[in-house]
């Protein structure tokens, strides 16, 4: 499934990708509007970029799959639990090491006060637990004025985290459970956001021994949660916190950027993985 038709970014190259990858049987249809999806051997949501953007329309969707049981990899059940970012205190108490995450029901400038305390913080990111391409996601200060699109909403609020700007955002991959590659993302200057379009750049890196060990923690982790044996996909972000400890930023299993251009095979692993997923 893909980006409906009016969603910003260009899905010709990633649209290639995937026929290169896995052949030119592949169809791609508009998530908001996918039609019969029955006849499909496995549906894969990797491009249904701005699900955020119409979350109560995506939830339908999943139980719509659910209901029909349709194939997805990940399976319905990964997706709709990884669609909102509360996840993050989930793997925090199954023993992971999180950017530390506190959740406003309705953000006041109450709110900042009491987080700004408890971290040891006056910097702070705010985001919506369902959001996506830094959609709503701010950085701001103690008396900063609330932007209307957050203000009064639930929020994720979480302590400015220097290393984003210093060294940047890892984000390693795995397919099928086997370690494909890892890239290193940094956001242009005066910025903490890494994507693209806000000028951030990535490169290909050696995963460095503690983002490995936590990228396999997460991974595993959300397995045991979820109750599956194997990820098809994840991609895992993450930082490197003040105590030099990597830290889990976001745990991607929807429908990541999976940056195959600094695979070592391509994405060759990634298409294994979908074509033993399919039915024999």
């Amino acid at each position: 499934m893909t980006a409906a038709p009016d969603y910003f970014e260009d899905l010709g190259p990633a649209r290639a990708t995937y026929k290169r990858l896995l052949g030119d049987d592949i169809s791609f249809r508009h998530w908001t509007d996918p039609g019969d999806l029955t006849g499909f051997d496995l549906v894969l949501p990797l491009l249904v970029w701005g699900y955020q953007r119409d979350s109560p329309r995506w939830f339908t969707l999943l139980d719509q799959l659910e209901q029909q049981q349709i194939k997805c990899a990940n399976p319905v059940s990964v997706l709709r639990w990884n669609s909102d970012k509360s996840y993050l205190l989930e793997l925090e108490q199954a023993g992971l090491a999180i950017v530390p995450t506190v959740i406003s029901a309705a953000l006041t400038h109450d709110d900042f006060a009491r987080v700004t305390e408890k971290f040891g913080s006056d910097e702070l990111v705010v985001k919506p637990p369902i959001s996506g391409g830094a959609d709503g996601t701010y950085r701001l200060r103690p008396g900063d004025p609330l932007p209307d699109s957050i203000a009064g909403k639930q929020m994720l609020i979480q302590p400015f985290q220097p290393a984003i700007a210093a060294e940047g955002e890892y984000s390693v991959f795995y397919f099928g459970g086997t370690f494909s590659h890892a890239i290193l993302k940094r956001p242009a200057k005066g910025n903490f956001r890494v994507q693209e379009f806000l000028g951030g750049s990535e490169s290909g890196t050696d995963c460095p021994a503690g983002a490995q060990e936590l990228s396999v923690q997460a991974r595993q982790a959300a397995e045991q949660i979820l109750g599956i044996e194997t990820l098809l996909y994840a991609r895992i972000d993450m930082l490197r916190g003040a105590d030099d400890r990597f830290r889990l930023m976001e745990l991607e299993l929807i429908e990541p950027s999976l940056f195959f251009g600094h695979a070592a095979d391509g994405g060759d692993l990634f298409a294994t993985g979908v074509n033993a997923a399919l039915p024999r």
